[in-house]
């Protein structure tokens, strides 16, 4: 199954570190990160997982859960969160799904057979409270993720669905954004009363309204 954005994420019940967990209902009114691994005891995942586990209270204050997925058994997966703590000093603080039936990862296809046809690859989902899917990635093995870089997408994403307006290339949190092009002069106004500098017609750039 190809998900896009724009999608339903799929709803499902697994296993997991916290006990059996019904997406949709544990989602609630959240956003979510939902994010998968190859599986338990591999030195990338090791060190994702304790970065994230470290960015929790980041991700909370911008409503949003965070869970991922192995496809190892919960025994398996309580034992590696022990490596974790120990090696990147942060323990587990959100829940690993538990995904030996493969049951969630095919509903994200996060199985890719000419990548590795048994393990998941290392995914990223960003799912809305409207359990839309907003943003996906899917890195190779080899390569460690940028939770930094997660959380920026958040931030655009959440500013944006509230105001009209358009986040630029490397943006932060406090930046200057882009007023969206559909938006005429008169109607800017009225939204954007302090103005913008207008380096062409369809480049508009604003103080973020909420910073």
């Amino acid at each position: 199954m190809t998900l896009r954005l724009g999608d339903t994420a799929p709803d499902f019940t697994q296993d997991s570190t916290e006990g059996p967990i019904n997406f949709h209902e544990w989602a609630g009114d959240s956003w979510v990160v939902l994010f998968s691994h190859p599986r338990d005891f591999t030195p990338v995942c090791t060190t994702e997982l304790g970065y994230t586990a470290k960015l929790v209270p980041e991700f909370a204050k911008r409503n949003v859960k965070v869970i991922g997925l192995s496809v190892d058994p919960v025994d398996d997966h309580k034992s590696w969160a022990g490596d974790i703590q120990e090696t990147q000093g942060q323990g587990l603080n959100f829940p690993l799904l538990a995904d030996s039936d493969r049951k969630v990862s095919d509903l994200y296809d996060m199985i890719h057979p000419n990548a590795n046809d048994t393990l998941t690859v290392r995914s990223v989902f960003i799912i809305d409270p409207n359990k839309k899917i907003r943003l996906t990635l899917t890195y190779p093995a080899s390569t460690g993720r940028n939770f930094d870089e997660i959380l920026r997408t958040i931030d655009s994403l959440q500013l944006t669905d509230g105001y009209k307006v358009a986040t630029p290339v490397n943006w932060k949190h406090g930046e200057d954004v882009i007023i969206v092009p559909s938006l005429s002069n008169e109607e800017a106004q009225k939204l954007f009363p302090q103005g913008w500098d207008e380096q062409k017609p369809y480049l508009r750039v604003t103080k973020q309204p909420n910073a």
